[in-house]
């Protein structure tokens, strides 16, 4: 699964890496080391510009709140468990299989963290009660230190409590689609630990690798069936995990130490 990433690089980087045409400068957001669940993200995605008379797909950088709230939905409470969707099922889940085929999205980050439950720790008892198992960290992104371009999907939510001029009127949310994880070796194993990512869990996000980018964006492809070739798990070998401080599992903690590697995993390991 995917339920917390990392996503440091300027706007104007990621515009001129997914040659987007239109971006707001004024409503960046700052470098995020600690993404999580119904947090603003930015997304690549392509579609009309909102009142322009030329209605062309524009590949536009926007603000995304993570958390898929589907446009049937009452209200958008469900939207912390809408985090993530299958590649598998996407195309058939209710929630998922519209904006599958209309709305798709790219979301770029540095990389994502996911734990593993210490062995020693699994079944320990202490005074007769179960002890609640810590977990170490582990930081996932691409070996050659490119961009992690998640596959998203977007969707568009009306809070009918509200006016229609009201800022808030209209909620823009997203998934990350996930596959099975890899298999195959690590493209660089740290020298304890995971010597592939499902070592550390069975799902992960998917990649788009940059020859799917202009394919996935486009709005015009509407076959399930062809979109679905899309979303086949990248080469493997082209990821690394290092193990990083547990300061990353408080959502209120931010920085660029949070991706620090460690010589060793700070607590005991699957491994």
């Amino acid at each position: 699964m995917c339920g917390r990433y990392a996503a440091s690089r300027r706007p104007e980087d990621l515009a001129g890496l997914f040659r987007v045409e239109k971006w707001e400068s004024s409503r960046e957001l700052a470098p995020d080391w600690n993404v999580a669940p119904t947090k603003e993200v930015l997304a690549v995605l392509e579609r009309p510009l909102k009142d322009a008379d030329d209605r062309r797909p524009v590949r536009q950088l926007r603000k995304l709140r993570w958390g898929l709230v589907p446009s049937f939905a009452g209200n958008p409470e469900g939207a912390a468990r809408m985090i993530n969707a299958r590649a598998e099922t996407v195309h058939e889940k209710p929630s998922f299989r519209r904006p599958f085929r209309a709305r798709r999205c790219i979301l770029p980050a540095d990389g994502y963290y996911e734990w593993v439950t210490g062995s020693e720790e699994r079944e320990l008892e202490v005074k007769g009660r179960k002890k609640r198992p810590r977990k170490q960290p582990y930081f996932v992104t691409p070996a050659d230190g490119s961009v992690f371009a998640m596959a998203g999907l977007y969707e568009f939510w009306r809070d009918r409590s509200l006016p229609d001029d009201h800022p808030r009127s209209w909620w823009a949310t997203c998934s990350v689609i996930t596959t099975e994880a890899e298999t195959g070796p690590l493209g660089v194993a740290p020298a304890e630990g995971p010597r592939s990512l499902s070592d550390i869990h069975p799902r992960m996000p998917l990649m788009l690798t940059e020859d799917r980018w202009d394919a996935w964006l486009d709005p015009s492809r509407t076959d399930p069936d062809e979109l679905r070739g899309l979303l086949a798990p990248p080469p493997t070998g082209l990821m690394r995990a290092y193990p990083v401080g547990t300061a990353v599992s408080n959502v209120r903690n931010n920085g660029p130490e949070l991706v620090e590697e460690l010589a060793a995993p700070e607590v005991g390991t699957l491994f």
